[in-house]
């Protein structure tokens, strides 16, 4: 049943995991990509996509993601190759760059978050933050 303190208690953690969201993307401005060109890298790190498969991953129009991948391709993060059984259509996957590049924003964020756990929460908080995560693991889940 969903109840008033349980819609505050959904209400409350959506606004502070966007707001860790928001925090960590501004810790990680390594190359200042945008948030969609962020997210286009990550999908990639999956594996090889053409930009109709992206574009549905991330629910945008193909002309947006494929706007999105002609910057990263322009910035040599990614790179497209022939679809293995469509020859109207391509296929593109990480360069070495683009992996670099995202190991790099991923690890300004880890830093970010480690230095901020180590810096603001003392030992019994970070072994409750530790449960929580558990938690909110279990949510995730659902």
């Amino acid at each position: 049943m969903n109840t008033p303190d349980r819609s505050r208690s959904a209400e409350e953690l959506m606004a502070v995991v966007s707001l860790l969201n928001r925090r960590m993307r501004a810790a990680s401005t390594e190359g200042a990509l945008t948030p969609s060109q962020r997210i286009a890298l990550s999908r990639l790190a999956e594996g090889p996509a053409t930009t109709a498969a992206l574009a549905r991953a991330e629910h945008v129009r193909p002309q947006s993601m494929r706007a999105t991948v002609g910057v990263l391709e322009e910035a040599g993060l990614v790179e497209r190759t022939p679809h293995p059984t469509d020859g109207r259509q391509v296929v593109f996957s990480l360069t070495a760059a683009g992996r670099d590049r995202l190991v790099a924003l991923r690890q300004a964020k880890e830093t970010w978050l480690a230095d901020a756990i180590t810096a603001r929460l003392d030992g019994a908080e970070q072994r409750l933050l530790d449960q929580a995560i558990d938690l909110l693991k279990r949510l995730a889940q659902a």
